[in-house]
């Protein structure tokens, strides 16, 4: 099980992430005001803009750092994970 920051101290499990989006656009929009209907929304942001919708298992989390961000920090994780078990 790998914990990704996805900030202001706010941690998710990388391995329930199905997809990660910008939230400027509007099928992303949409899909936030579906979460929000359904009540499977998580807010990390601390009240900033929100700038990532990451889309799990079950839940939609939004998160006030770039999608590219959260991907970086993703792949040193388990980078990191790798040479450990070597």
């Amino acid at each position: 099980m790998a914990f990704i920051n996805i900030g202001f101290g706010n941690i998710i499990n990388s391995n329930k992430i199905v997809s990660m989006i910008t939230s400027d656009s509007a099928p992303s929009k949409r899909i936030v005001a579906n979460a929000k209907e359904k009540g499977n929304i998580i807010d990390a942001t601390q009240g900033r803009r929100t700038r990532c919708v990451i889309i799990c298992d079950e839940y939609v989390v939004l998160s006030a750092l770039m999608p590219d961000t959260i991907a970086n920090r993703i792949s040193d994780n388990s980078f990191k994970e790798e040479t450990d078990n070597d």
